[in-house]
């Protein structure tokens, strides 16, 4: 990624010569979702006339998730499109300009900030909200796409409760997969763990968790290579010991099949300007939105690697639209 400042844009042209559709702001909110819109809701409310870009998904993952049971306000529950264009009408309500499109390249190195949208408009902000979330890491399968919704979760604390007396899966080896496996031990019948190696990556606490939990069961050395089911997933097609001259195909009957391999943030637009830890989150300063550089705030999934879910995103964008609104008072 090349930061603006090398394509040499300035007022009136770019770098081909080409006039530049350039437009400054007071307030951008990149990315929509919980974070996202609940940010523009607060800075609209402030008078900061926010202008939104949704990117490519707009209402984030929760666009993809069928049932949300365990938002606050919702006692009947409702469908994560459905709350996301809840969220969005209030966001135009009070005057947030909602608007398609990504941004495909940053410069934060000086005053305005400049981000380029789509790779044609330039967008200069006082204030810039980055809420792009995270995206959650899949094996690939065909099957993944087919049962989403269906059976295939990335999210054990958003869908476990649904499995409430049945059988589960959890594929992965690490701290995640032991915390979410633990997790729905305490609601599901029983929990497979479907862990790659004849070892877990996970920490010796987290492993200790899980080995002392009765209703789960590791299947070492074991990969998951399809899915199936009538109308939902009813079972995963496993391979035991891939590769060796013992290898096996399984099949356990289950009817949830957990994914905690891993989330990716949205965040490479961003690395060049941004601190960010290993896995590419966005570090903030605790207990705030504030990035390292001065007025640009990051809130939701792109900066959260322990909680993500919608209702801690919702309050981080609260933080983020008055860490702005603040930060432009004291200019």
């Amino acid at each position: 990624m090349e930061p603006i400042k090398s394509m040499n844009i300035n007022d009136n042209e770019s770098a081909s010569g080409d006039s530049t559709d350039k437009e400054k702001v007071k307030c951008l909110i990149i990315g929509s979702g919980p974070a996202g819109y609940t940010a523009a809701i607060y800075a609209a409310r402030a008078n900061l006339n926010p202008v939104m870009y949704t990117g490519m998904e707009m209402g984030g993952q929760l666009t993809t998730t069928t049932d949300v049971d365990n938002y606050p306000g919702y006692p009947e529950g409702v469908t994560g499109p459905e709350m996301m264009e809840d969220f969005k009408k209030q966001a135009e309500r009070f005057g947030t300009d909602v608007r398609m499109g990504m941004a495909t390249k940053v410069d934060f190195s000086g005053k305005p900030h400049k981000v380029i949208i789509d790779d044609k408009k330039i967008i200069e902000a006082e204030t810039v909200i980055l809420a792009t979330g995270a995206t959650a890491k899949y094996l690939g399968l065909e099957a993944e796409t087919k049962y989403a919704g269906m059976g295939v979760s990335a999210c054990a604390t958003c869908d476990g409760f649904f499995y409430r007396g049945k059988d589960v899966a959890v594929v992965g080896g690490g701290d995640t997969a032991c915390e979410e496996a633990t997790y729905l031990a305490g609601l599901a019948k029983k929990v497979y763990m479907i862990v790659r190696r004849d070892v877990f990556r996970a920490s010796k606490a987290m492993q200790e968790r899980v080995f002392n939990t009765e209703n789960i069961e590791i299947l070492w050395k074991h990969q998951a290579v399809d899915l199936f089911g009538k109308d939902g997933v009813e079972g995963a097609v496993l391979v035991k010991n891939k590769g060796e001259e013992n290898e096996e195909e399984v099949r356990i009957n289950i009817d949830g099949f957990f994914l905690a391999i891993g989330h990716k943030p949205n965040s490479d637009e961003f690395k060049d300007f941004l601190e960010t830890d290993d896995v590419g989150y966005v570090k903030t300063k605790p207990g705030t939105s504030k990035t390292n550089i001065p007025g640009v705030f990051a809130c939701g999934d792109l900066q959260d690697p322990i909680y993500r879910q919608a209702v801690t995103a919702a309050g981080s964008g609260c933080k983020a639209a008055i860490d702005a609104e603040r930060w432009l008072g004291e200019q």
